[in-house]
C-alpha cells in the first residue's frame, strides 16, 4: 500500500490522499493555503462560465442522442467558420463520422421500438 497524507479528516479518520514532498496532500498541507484559495477562486469561476457557455449553446446534458447531436452540430459549425487547415479538415471529417454513428444508432433505435411494438402482445404472452 502507498503512502499516505499525514493529516486527518474532519470526522477523525486518517487522510487517504496521495502526499506531496511534504508529508501532506494538496488539501492539508500548510504550505499550500494560497494555492488552495486560488484553485477554489477559479473553480467558482469555471463552474459561473460553464453556466454561461451551456445557456448560449442550449447545452442540457449528453444523456441523448439528440443531446449529443447539439454539441456537435456546435462544434461543426465553429469548426466550418475557421480558416482552411489540416487540423479543420481532421475536425470536420471527425464529426462527420460521429454523426454518421449517431445517425446509425437513431436508425437502430427507431427500428427497436418499431420491432417491440409489433411483438408486444408475443413478448407480454412468453413473459408469463
Amino acid at each position: 500500500m502507498g503512502r499516505t497524507c499525514l493529516s486527518r479528516r474532519n470526522d477523525g479518520q486518517a487522510c487517504l490522499a496521495t502526499p506531496t514532498v511534504t508529508g501532506y496532500c494538496f488539501m492539508h498541507d500548510p504550505e499550500r493555503v494560497e494555492a488552495r484559495a486560488e484553485a477554489r477562486e477559479l473553480g467558482g469561476k469555471r463552474r459561473r462560465r460553464e453556466g454561461t457557455l451551456a445557456g448560449a449553446y442550449d447545452f442540457d446534458g449528453l444523456d441523448t442522442i439528440a443531446k449529443i447531436r447539439r454539441v456537435l452540430e456546435i462544434a461543426i459549425l465553429d469548426a466550418l467558420g475557421l480558416d482552411n487547415s489540416v487540423a479543420r479538415i481532421r475536425t470536420l471529417i471527425s464529426g462527420t463520422l460521429a454523426a454518421a454513428k449517431l445517425l446509425e444508432a437513431g436508425e437502430h433505435e427507431e427500428r427497436l421500438v418499431a420491432l417491440e411494438a409489433a411483438l408486444g402482445p408475443r413478448l407480454a404472452v412468453k413473459k408469463r
